[in-house]
Formats: C-alpha cells, structure tokens, sequence
C-alpha cells in the first residue's frame, strides 16, 4: 500500500457521472473531472501543521488538485492538505 509522506494524503476520486439527471447518457469525452474522493492514507503531517483530515473522510478537492497516480489499475490522487477544501 502507498504510505504518503509529511502533510500530503491518497484519495480515490469518485466516479465521474454517467448519466445526467434527465436520464441521458455523458459520453467519455464530456464528462467532468470528479473532485469528491475518498482519503484512503494520510501522512503524519508537519510539526508547525498536523493532520485535519483522517483515513475514511470524504472530500472536495480543486479540479486540477494532485497527482495522478495508478496502481494495480486503479486511479489515485496524491496531493497537499492544502489542496483539500472542505470535508463532507
């Protein structure tokens, strides 16, 4: 498992939506870049700046917040607390 360093945390994105309130279908191409996810791991933060969030909590982050990263498959994001904006 990915253990993330100082005051960063792995987060799952949330799928992005398929289909549209009305009942239409999105194609691949317009669909929005999510910005809710899961923290999956946190870091232990730094000593002037300890760790607001917690594994479990779920989160909006901005669109263009993080790295990308893939393992085993599966789409993660690595980023700052910083980059977090609120907590759900």
């Amino acid at each position: 498992m990915i253990k993330p360093l100082a005051d960063r945390v792995l987060v799952e994105p949330k799928e992005a939506e398929t289909k549209t309130a009305g009942g239409l279908y999105i194609p691949d191409t317009a669909k929005e870049k999510p910005q809710q996810g899961t923290v999956l791991a946190a870091g232990p933060g730094k000593k002037d700046e300890p760790m607001e969030v917690k594994v479990g909590d779920v989160v909006l982050y901005g669109k263009y917040s993080g790295t990308e990263i893939t393992v085993d498959g599966k789409n993660y994001l690595i980023m700052k607390q910083s980059d977090i904006l609120a907590t759900l």
